[in-house]
């Protein structure tokens, strides 16, 4: 059954979500869901997709563009990572359940323009990934040396959008967590086995993962078996 959900000093709002994430065994595309969900508190289950079964093709032509990871709230089915992140965002306020103005304080930002910064800011994220995921799984050999000589340039528009809100203090946007740091957080992780160098001249962005990766319940899970024994990528580099 599932679990009710209290905020902090308040009364019962709603059943607590039972969440289900069907994809290979690898970080990928899911680690900032699952960092979202551990520092929110939410459980979830795991399904865990073999080659075998994915060259079955059953569920490769049931997703809804071809490819997984699949998420699932109760009845409900999400494809696509970001909209599945989007999706955390809206369901889980930070608890915090504030309302200001008609808007809902929490994981999306606390009004329509910061859900729209929140959403630029994600979509550099998504442009950085994908060049990441076409060097592990396209070029790696070939192409390392030229992608770590460009993550200055990459790594260095982030650090100046940091710096733009609160000198670089506090999140990407605004004065709470949102979704958005999740899904950077995890990025730049990825990016510092890659590259451990590669924030050398970005302070404001290493100080901002050791910030993030400080809060207790994002820190337990990275402590966590199921995070360190799962690999980054389905190939096996990184």
């Amino acid at each position: 059954m599932p679990k009710l959900r209290r905020p902090a000093g308040g009364p019962v709002l709603c059943l607590m979500p039972e969440y289900c994430i069907t994809y290979f065994n690898a970080r990928g595309r899911c680690e900032a869901m699952r960092m979202l969900m551990a520092d929110q508190g939410v459980e979830w289950k795991e399904e865990i997709v073999t080659h075998d079964t994915w060259q079955k093709g059953d569920l490769k032509r049931d997703a809804a563009f071809g490819q997984i990871p699949k998420f699932q709230d109760g009845n409900l089915t999400l494809y696509q990572s970001n909209a599945i992140l989007g999706y955390l965002a809206r369901n889980h306020e930070n608890y915090t359940l504030l309302v200001k103005n008609g808007w809902t304080v929490g994981l999306y930002g606390k009004n329509p323009l910061e859900a729209t910064l929140i959403d630029m800011v994600n979509d550099g994220v998504d442009d950085l990934r994908g060049k990441y995921q076409r060097l592990i799984y396209q070029n790696y050999e070939n192409g390392k040396d030229d992608y770590i000589k460009a993550l200055a340039t990459e790594l260095g528009h982030f650090e100046r959008l940091l710096a733009s809100n609160k000198e670089g203090q506090g999140f990407m946007v605004g004065d709470e967590i949102s979704f958005v740091d999740y899904n950077l957080l995890d990025l730049l992780r990825i990016h510092l086995v890659l590259a451990p160098d590669c924030l050398s001249g970005c302070p404001l962005l290493s100080a901002y993962i050791k910030r993030l990766s400080s809060r207790p319940k994002i820190e337990a899970f990275l402590c966590s078996a199921a995070h360190k024994n799962r690999p980054i990528n389905g190939n096996g580099k990184q």
